[in-house]
């Protein structure tokens, strides 16, 4: 630990971006209309009928299930950036809610003041000072970086329950990460509607939101430059 201390000192976090960095922007465009297509062809559709037939108790059981499932990996990712305090936390958060809340399905860790304190590796990376990258859309997951879509497979890849849980539980665990996502698009469907299919331009709007969103997450703070999109004009 001592030497991923003196490691990480060395090489401190990525510097700040203010800018929209997008020389895939043709690339990323039809990959937007091809998420547009699948979510109006698939996602919304799905996400609307989970949302109706289920009661709104049993997806909110759903959804804290699979956030617990997702803690380890969140504690994994606050060693690895030394946030020890958080690490504790969320190591209690997951003991409590793991126990007493019935494998998460209820989250009494939150009723007994223990929020989550989000991480991931895209995270990880920015404290260890990799660069943003340029922006990119993904497939069904939407606006990222490349920083940030490397992040998201490594956490995919290397979260402990996936490691160690047996392969039915995790069967288990990925159809509950399916329907929190269905959960959650049923949720903000009207958001994500006006995003998608009432803007001028959803690509840039999307774009826009992503970056203000994941760098205010990294920061703390955003500069009043990088509330404008360059390409709106």
């Amino acid at each position: 630990m001592s030497l991923l201390a003196v490691g990480l000192s060395a090489c401190g976090p990525a510097p700040r971006q203010n800018n929209i960095d997008d020389p895939y922007e043709a690339q990323n465009r039809q990959m937007h209309k091809l998420n547009i297509a699948l979510d109006r062809a698939l996602v919304k559709p799905a996400s609307q009928a989970y949302g109706k037939v289920t009661p709104d108790p049993l997806r909110r059981g759903i959804s804290n299930f699979a956030s617990n499932l997702s803690l380890p990996g969140v504690v994994m990712n606050d060693l690895l950036q030394l946030k020890l305090g958080a690490a504790m936390q969320n190591t209690a958060r997951f003991a409590f809610n793991s126990t007493v809340g019935l494998a998460g399905v209820f989250d009494v860790a939150s009723m007994n003041k223990l929020p989550e304190r989000p991480n991931d590796f895209g995270q990880t990376l920015y404290v260890w000072g990799f660069k943003e990258g340029p922006y990119i859309e993904l497939p069904l997951f939407g606006g990222s970086t490349e920083r940030g879509a490397i992040g998201l497979a490594v956490d995919f890849a290397a979260n402990p329950t996936s490691v160690l849980l047996a392969k039915n539980q995790r069967r288990v665990g990925t159809v509950a990460k399916v329907l929190k996502k269905a959960g959650d698009r049923y949720k903000y469907s009207d958001l994500v509607d006006s995003v998608l299919y009432d803007s001028v331009d959803s690509y840039a709007q999307n774009r826009l939101l992503y970056l203000q969103s994941r760098r205010r997450d990294l920061y703390g703070s955003i500069s009043e430059s990088d509330l404008e999109d360059p390409y709106a004009n």
